[in-house]
């Protein structure tokens, strides 16, 4: 019979704490080139990959850690992981910002793709805003955001494909601009059946870790003073998003800009959706109703940041503070803010 970590003790359950992060990062970075690889070899580009896949495989231990939560009655450490987890990958790019450089990464790396995919995060935001303060009008205890929020996703999916396909307008390309042009393959290089092998399985192997990350998080939450928004927002979001931090590294290393700042856009967007998956998995109303004023700072703080980054996108300065953009700089800042925040708020 297998343990259940959530009755571990303090010190087996932040051992099984930095094993699942370890599992986490090890895995996360073999996803790096294998998604590179598949962007090229079925002609999506990077920037919808980075949506579409990387976004979406590397959220698994985010998905695995909120909707583990939920499902066992802890709706404030499910919204914390999520929305903590939207703010440290968007932190992530200004870390990646400093090791590129050559120019800004958001210079590099602009694309009306990674644009849309961070106004689709925005959106999404603000309905689980919206759900939070209006009525309960639940069905079977889910929410109609919960539907719409999927609903609304996947049509930001189609807009996204749209505009990277059939763009209205183009960033005005630079000598430090990066552009996603497919790499061509011998005929004895790996079949496009074994990367998506390979691709699911360490997706399968980061989910696990989520949920270990889950599970051992709970347990650590039971046996110390820290509140269930501390937790998610700081030790569970950060962890399990491991993936993000290393792949985006790699990618930036490896010159795929598009693909790292996707990634990020993507990932943020996709784990909007945690919201939806752990509304669905929490059975004591609606997960939305569970939602207190730290959860709605933490909402509004990342659409700021994502704003910003918008910001950075668009104008896309060359070189700024430290020589990093100016949006990194104050992206970090608040993410930096925001927890000494809870900190001193809890």
């Amino acid at each position: 019979m297998v343990p259940d970590p959530a009755n571990f003790s303090l010190p087996l359950s932040i051992g099984a704490f930095i094993l699942a992060a370890g599992m986490i990062g090890f895995f996360g970075q073999w996803l790096t080139s294998l998604a590179d690889q598949l962007a090229d070899r079925t002609g999506l580009g990077e920037a919808l990959t980075g949506a579409l896949f990387l976004g979406a495989s590397t959220s698994l231990p985010e998905i695995a850690t909120s909707v583990t939560a939920a499902a066992e009655g802890y709706s404030q450490l499910a919204v914390s992981n999520a929305l903590g987890g939207i703010a440290v990958q968007t932190a992530f790019l200004s870390i990646a910002d400093m090791t590129y450089r050559r120019a800004n990464l958001e210079h590099a790396a602009a694309s009306i793709a990674n644009i849309m995919q961070g106004t689709l995060a925005i959106v999404l935001l603000a309905i689980c805003i919206l759900a939070s303060v209006i009525p309960d009008p639940q069905w079977l205890g889910i929410h109609p955001a919960t539907p719409l929020m999927i609903a609304v996703y996947l049509y930001g999916l189609h807009l996204v494909y749209k505009a990277q396909t059939d763009p209205m307008w183009k960033p005005q390309r630079t000598s430090e601009t990066r552009d996603d042009i497919p790499e061509e393959y011998q005929s004895d290089d790996a079949s496009l059946a074994g990367l998506w092998i390979r691709f699911v399985f360490a997706a399968v192997m980061i989910g696990s870790g989520g949920w270990l990350i889950a599970e051992s998080g709970i347990a650590i939450s039971k046996q110390t003073r820290l509140s269930e928004t501390i937790i998610g927002t700081v030790f569970t979001s950060v962890s399990t998003s491991l993936p993000e931090l290393v792949i985006t590294l790699a990618a930036v290393r490896q010159g795929a800009l598009t693909l790292a700042v996707g990634g990020i856009l993507g990932g943020n967007a996709f784990d909007t959706l945690l919201m939806a998956f752990s509304d669905v998995a929490y059975r004591a109303g609606t997960i939305y109703q569970g939602i207190a004023q730290p959860q709605v700072f933490l909402m509004a703080l990342t659409i700021l940041m994502t704003g910003i980054l918008l910001m950075g996108l668009v104008r896309r300065e060359k070189h700024g503070i430290a020589n990093i953009g100016f949006e990194s700089f104050f992206i970090l800042v608040l993410y930096i803010g925001m927890i000494v925040f809870l900190f001193l708020s809890s």
